[in-house]
């Protein structure tokens, strides 16, 4: 009896993650699916198409009006940068947070996390007036360019990721610095040869999250920035289907997959770091 309860269990078990697995799956097969549907139609889609072609991605390459392959190029510029430069000043601020003591240090930690809880919509005109100015003395730092969108990504760079890496450095015994003052090492040269490599984890983690949270970002960029050589990704998607949703729905099938390439190659190459990154912190040891 005990042996048909523990196979009715494992039986259940192994049917409710097929259920949730296919949940998960399907929308990406059907999307898959209208990617190879050369009928480019929402309506008429089969899951598996009557003459699957390559029709929908040789558009997506052809189009002049819609240049494809320069939008996901400055998005992948424009991510690249933000996720670096975000993962360096979040290194700094979260060694000063957990190794100095000063005035401050607890309401700053706070004040980083304040910031992020008021939505981004809310200082849309802000963040533009104020990029407005700042193009009339430095116009390569201005509005519609990329180191511009860049200036404004990093203005958020911080909050949640200065906690969660901090919690990581606090798991890093002190003892280790300590050895190496002994041995003659500066402040600086304790945290690029002892701090970081120990901190690959956590590392991986903070440029994964900016990158994809930068990558897929619309509404800044699509208040930045005007000419469609510069648009990035999320804005060349809303664009490629506008008012014709039903007629191009291959085609921006298509899209979606190849912009997701990015992403995944990224996720594949820091997947072993990932996982002791997001946990590790969670306590102090």
């Amino acid at each position: 009896m005990y042996r048909r309860h523990g196979m009715l269990g494992a039986l259940w078990r192994h049917a409710t993650i097929w259920v949730v697995m296919a949940f998960a799956l399907f929308p990406v097969i059907w999307v898959l699916s209208a990617s190879f549907d050369p009928t480019n139609s929402l309506v008429s889609q089969r899951l598996i198409p009557l003459t699957p072609s390559l029709d929908n991605y040789r558009q997506l390459f052809q189009d002049p009006t819609h240049p494809f392959p320069r939008w996901i190029g400055n998005s992948v510029k424009v991510s690249l940068i933000t996720a670096a430069l975000t993962t360096a000043l979040t290194a700094l601020a979260a060694y000063a947070f957990s190794r100095f003591r000063f005035p401050g240090r607890r309401s700053g930690l706070f004040v980083l996390l304040l910031v992020q809880v008021f939505p981004q919509m809310l200082a849309m005109v802000a963040i533009y007036l104020m990029m407005l100015r700042v193009g009339e003395y430095l116009p390569w730092l201005g509005p519609n360019t990329h180191a511009g969108l860049i200036a404004v990504y990093l203005g958020g760079a911080l909050g949640v990721n200065a906690w969660l890496m901090k919690g990581y450095f606090d798991t890093i015994p002190t003892s280790l610095e300590e050895s190496a003052y002994i041995d003659g090492a500066s402040r600086l040269a304790t945290f690029w040869r002892i701090i970081l490599p120990l901190s690959r984890p956590i590392l991986a983690v903070i440029f994964l999250l900016s990158f994809v949270g930068t990558y897929s970002e619309y509404v800044l960029a699509r208040v930045l920035l005007s000419r469609t050589d510069q648009y990035t990704l999320a804005i060349g998607l809303q664009l490629l289907i506008s008012d014709q949703y039903n007629k191009r729905w291959g085609i921006f099938s298509a899209a979606a997959l190849l912009g997701a390439l990015p992403i995944l190659i990224l996720f594949l190459l820091l997947q072993r770091q990932l996982i002791s990154g997001l946990t590790r912190g969670a306590v102090k040891e």
